[in-house]
């Protein structure tokens, strides 16, 4: 897939913009970030249920030694 850049001439940039305002242009910018921004909630939810659970499995014994190696 072939990145599309936004034209570095003025006159280019100008057409554009006005494209995308009347929607005749779709805006790439804003659907790179609606993706990064939905990746990266899903990458929170996995990491919120995964750090309980690994708290629950270690022993008693063990999380202390982990924490003051941590730091």
């Amino acid at each position: 897939m072939a990145k599309k850049k936004r034209p570095t001439d003025i006159n280019q940039k100008a057409k554009l913009t006005v494209d995308i305002t009347r929607g005749e242009a779709q805006d790439t910018l804003k659907q790179k970030h609606a993706v990064k921004a939905a990746a990266s909630a899903l990458g929170k939810k996995g990491g919120l249920k995964r750090g309980p659970g690994c708290a629950k499995s270690l022993s008693a014994k063990r999380r202390p030694e982990i924490v003051k190696k941590e730091a």
